[in-house]
């Protein structure tokens, strides 16, 4: 909650920037701590939802793992407390010298691909005499009902081995000396809020369980990957990480010694988040008013790159209501948070707060027009 005591101290900070409320992130830590230590989960936070040092600091400080998709990410997660030994790395397109320095840093996981990953992979893991720890990404051949954008387990994806290629899979693996198999892995996709996608997902994993003890293969850990969704109309409710968790509890058929990981991100970052930003400009339009702010989509592009909505609060005016369109200063029609909103009477100088913006929101910033990236403010800081 921002309050008028944080809104006051608000007016003296530069604009656009990022405002993390800690006893939030703290507390959602704690609930998915507690939910997935319940049924002896394992959690490693996607590192792509928000890598601000600080965040990453927090959330290592619970004891969770890391997801990543990039070597970078994987340093930045180890400089910020998590140990190597908890990191899985994932990614269509992992390069030659990120396999390296991941198998140098002596990560827990590599989620691969395709065949030919897992051969630049052995072959690397052969040159430095070690031997490389794997999980396969499969392709479930599930739709998540998400953003087309956001979706990832459809026919046609780039990500995952589909079901037909996991017979060609195994048997080269049979040939790579230099890699094991530890596991399986799922990613169907990001901002999932029907708990029956993922009650799909559990049935398509006990199938895939059958066929690889048909082969003769015992799986130490089943990876359902992230997606768990918020709620973007209430900024203020925590995801329904109990019942996410007790649905794979129930539905997936554990063997023994095995081992579930999950991979949230923005399930634990984005209701932490808000972007703040003032008003310089009301403009009156031919069929609306422009509340013209100092953000834009270099600082969220998530409204105009997915249509996203995000709630958006008049933090310094309790004036009579109206609707506006609230746009920002780039030199793209599509720099536009949200259309005929209701807001009460803004003005020039108001302060607005862009919620839910924890996830995919300071990450995502880009210098295009040459802006300044947005700063970063933390709660225990004013």
């Amino acid at each position: 909650m921002i309050n008028s005591t944080t809104v006051e101290k608000f007016r003296d900070l530069p604009t656009p920037f990022y405002y993390y409320d800690l006893d939030v992130l703290h507390a959602t830590c704690v609930k998915v701590k507690e939910e997935s230590e319940r049924s002896g989960f394992s959690i490693h936070y996607a590192v792509k939802a928000n890598a601000n040092p600080r965040i990453l600091g927090i959330i290592a400080s619970y004891g969770f793992g890391a997801d990543c998709v990039s070597y970078n990410e994987i340093a930045r997660a180890m400089e910020c407390g998590f140990s190597p030994s908890t990191i899985v790395f994932a990614g269509v397109g992992k390069t030659d010298r990120e396999i390296e320095s991941a198998l140098k840093a002596r990560i827990s996981c590599f989620n691969c691909e395709s065949i030919a990953e897992m051969e630049v992979i052995d072959s690397i893991a052969a040159r430095l005499k070690t031997k490389a720890v794997v999980a396969l990404r499969i392709n479930p051949y599930i739709e998540a009902h998400t953003h087309k954008y956001i979706t990832t387990a459809i026919a046609d994806s780039k990500f995952g081995i589909s079901a037909w290629e996991l017979k060609d899979v195994l048997d080269n693996l049979s040939s790579m000396s230099n890699i094991t198999l530890e596991g399986i892995h799922f990613h169907v996709g990001s901002q999932i809020t029907r708990m029956s996608v993922f009650r799909s997902l559990c049935s398509r994993v006990n199938e895939l369980q059958e066929w690889f003890t048909s082969q003769n293969i015992d799986l130490k850990t089943i990876n359902l990957g992230g997606g768990l969704g918020i709620d973007y109309n209430c900024p203020e409710k925590m995801p329904e990480f109990g019942e996410y968790f007790e649905l794979v509890r129930e539905l997936v058929r554990i063997r023994p010694g095995q081992r579930i990981h999950f991979e949230p991100g923005r399930s634990i970052v984005a209701q932490c988040g808000s972007l703040i930003t003032k008003v310089l400009y009301i403009k009156k339009g031919s069929n609306t008013t422009f509340a013209v702010v100092d953000a834009g989509m270099t600082d969220l592009i998530r409204p105009a790159l997915y249509q996203a909505h995000h709630e958006i609060e008049n933090l310094t005016s309790g004036g009579q209501t109206g609707k506006y369109d609230v746009v920002g200063p780039i030199c793209e029609s599509s720099d536009t948070f949200a259309k005929f909103i209701e807001l009460p009477e803004t003005r020039r100088g108001d302060i607005l707060a862009i919620r839910s913006a924890g996830a995919y929101g300071e990450i995502m910033a880009s210098r295009y027009n040459l802006r300044d990236l947005p700063g970063a403010v933390f709660s225990d800081e004013l």
